[in-house]
């Protein structure tokens, strides 16, 4: 059977245009990672899209992935050899500093050169943007940020969904109230459109 068999019927399309309305709306206000074609990405808060694509995002930064170039890695790469040095030369009280500085940092991506085995850290450039809006025919990839407790909190909301009798006509059995994570929309990190 094919796709357009499946969706032939208007209440079936009804159905699917309802599931995807709500999938939206659980998404707004969650911070999202857009990609564009020409290897951007922009990290906010997703505000609306529209039958086109377009996405809003507010509180946007702007990332752009450093050139990789023999002499940008040679480069990288003896910053990173004077840093370690430098690091070396400090006293120990301040080896506690260095650790902490040393965490990933979000705005970073790593290298291999090419014939070495040493991993070379390079600084994505980065800016403030505010209000963004990124046409929907640019759009690579589209990632949603959740950090573990939203996960955890949205799993737990699923199980008591999947626990409860089914709802009857008069709408006895279905749980009140709104918010709380997500409703039982399915939304993982790394989404591809």
């Amino acid at each position: 059977m094919d796709a357009s068999a499946i969706t032939s019927s208007p209440t079936q399309r009804a159905k699917i245009k309802d599931e995807s309305a709500a999938y939206l709306r659980s998404l707004l206000n969650k911070n999202l990672r857009v990609t564009t074609t020409d290897n951007r990405m922009f990290w906010g808060s997703f505000k609306c899209t529209d039958y086109e694509s377009n996405i809003v995002l507010q509180h946007t930064y702007e990332y752009r992935f450093p050139m990789v170039t023999p002499e940008s890695l040679a480069a990288a790469a003896e910053q990173q050899s004077q840093q370690s040095q430098q690091e070396e030369q400090k006293p120990p009280e301040t080896a506690t500093e260095t650790e902490t500085e040393s965490q990933p940092n979000p705005s970073s991506t790593t290298a291999t050169p090419p014939n070495q085995k040493k991993t070379v850290k390079l600084d994505m450039t980065s800016r403030y943007l505010g209000l963004v809006v990124v046409p929907g025919k640019h759009i690579v990839r589209i990632e949603v940020e959740e950090f573990a407790s939203q996960m955890r909190g949205r799993q737990q909301q699923q199980r008591r969904v999947l626990a409860k009798p089914p709802a009857s006509a008069d709408g006895v059995g279905e749980e009140g109230g709104g918010g709380g994570g997500g409703g039982g929309c399915d939304v993982g990190v790394g989404v591809v459109v």
